[in-house]
């Protein structure tokens, strides 16, 4: 299920996408307060924006914007919307999002391509082990695209090991979606229990909200703790609520793939101009075919490289490597540059470190200081030591690190008001 335009050349897919961006133009400045004001404001005629190039001309739309005017992005009245999801609020206030049924329906199209992407189909079963609940956009999109693909699907919900592996066990899923760090506790549960976990149903996972690879595409220490033991196949998927878009990985493993039809991409940098091909630069894209709430070149916050080489699956679209960090968590300490998925690929060396968070603050100085808490099964001098060689060799630093009972840290990491893991805090 490849649509025909991912295997049409660049050319053509740009010809399309600047079509399919005058529409856009047009409809929000007919139906979005905010555009509309946006544009009368800096006295922007869309009229002159028609080639993607063009975009540049264009200002850049921020979650602050999204935060400070959220219902003035709405493009419809308010009858007319059919679902409420909420973002996770990860940097920020939580900001509404409001789906028509027009909407949902493109939600179901792009999650089942998504997963058609990589190799689902018609026969599977999957077991969906994140909320469907809590205004989260995600788990509808999941059902909704798994639904489109007739696809089974078994709603178990997040967490609780032992669930899990009872639903695997009875009705034999396939593929599963998931935080990729809890399929180690769905291992160490198999183990501790006699469930032979790789004579069991699952050939693949969809992971979501941890990164799976490098920026070279090789697997990152997560993953290849996962597959070393696991014999599936792991799948990376990158999206947000507000792009109501996925770019999820085919079998070759080489980036997420994006779907023309559903959205424009940009990489900018610091002056919201394009980056040279290959440098890392700030996600940033446009949706299209959106109804109650489309967004015009919408800064995601997210540093991440293109690739635009055609892939050997026959897609022809570019694709989204890893995600290097988020803007707003760039550290600079002792004169190096790091963000958090690059402590978290440390500290998920040792299996000796059974939770982790990452404390970033404001020393006097005026300098950012690192602290990380960590909870290990076996506290020891030595032990810390060999994490902090193990930083020194692979980023050149090394941050404050503590030790905390898991008792401590487990509520704090796995907060029940959260749809993942937070690990990350800034005091800054």
């Amino acid at each position: 299920m490849i649509p025909a335009i991912e295997k049409d050349s660049l050319e053509e897919i740009k010809i399309f996408q600047e079509k399919k961006l005058a529409e856009l133009l047009a409809y929000i400045s007919e139906n979005s307060p905010f555009y509309k004001r946006l544009f009368a404001g800096q006295n922007i005629d869309i009229s002159k924006v028609k080639t993607l190039e063009d975009l540049q001309h264009l200002p850049v739309t921020t979650k602050e914007d999204l935060q400070q005017y959220n219902d003035d992005f709405l493009c419809v009245p308010q009858h007319k919307i059919i679902d409420y999801a909420s973002t996770s609020g990860t940097l920020g206030d939580p900001v509404t999002f409001g789906l028509t049924d027009s909407d949902l329906d493109r939600l179901a199209y792009n999650e089942a391509i998504s997963f058609a992407c990589a190799g689902i189909a018609e026969g599977d079963v999957v077991q969906l082990m994140t909320t469907i609940d809590r205004k989260f956009m995600a788990g509808l999109a999941y059902f909704l695209g798994l639904r489109k693909l007739k696809v089974g699907v078994i709603r178990v919900g997040a967490g609780i090991p032992e669930m899990q592996w009872d639903s695997i066990l009875k009705y034999n899923p396939t593929y599963l979606i998931t935080v990729p760090s809890f399929l180690l506790k769905l291992i160490e549960y198999a183990e501790m229990h006699g469930i032979d976990y790789n004579n069991s149903s699952i050939k693949g996972a969809i992971c979501i909200g941890e990164s799976l690879r490098e920026q070279d595409f090789s697997m990152n220490i997560l993953s290849k703790k996962i597959t070393d033991k696991w014999n599936i196949k792991l799948f990376s998927t990158y999206a947000s609520t507000e792009m109501s878009t996925a770019f999820t990985e085919c079998e070759h493993g080489k980036g997420g793939h994006h779907h023309p039809e559903l959205i424009i991409v940009e990489v900018l940098d610091e002056n919201n101009q394009p980056v040279k091909n290959g440098e890392t630069g700030e996600l940033t894209f446009t949706t299209l075919g959106i109804e109650a709430m489309p967004l015009l070149r919408f800064k995601t916050g997210d540093m991440v490289q293109f690739h635009d080489e055609p892939c050997a699956c026959g897609r022809n679209t570019l694709r989204v490597g890893p995600v290097v960090g988020r803007k707003k968590q760039m550290i600079k300490y002792k004169g190096t540059t790091l963000y958090p998925p690059a402590m978290n690929d440390v500290l998920s060396s040792f299996d000796n470190i059974e939770n982790h968070l990452i404390e970033i603050s404001t020393n006097d100085l005026g300098t950012d200081e690192i602290l990380i808490k960590i909870a290990v099964k076996n506290q020891s001098p030595e032990f810390l030591q060999e994490i902090k060689d193990h930083f020194r060799a692979k980023l050149r630093v090394t941050p404050k690190i503590e030790f905390v009972p898991k008792e401590i840290l487990n509520p704090i990491v796995f907060n029940p008001m959260s749809r993942k893991p937070i690990r990350f805090f800034d005091y800054r």
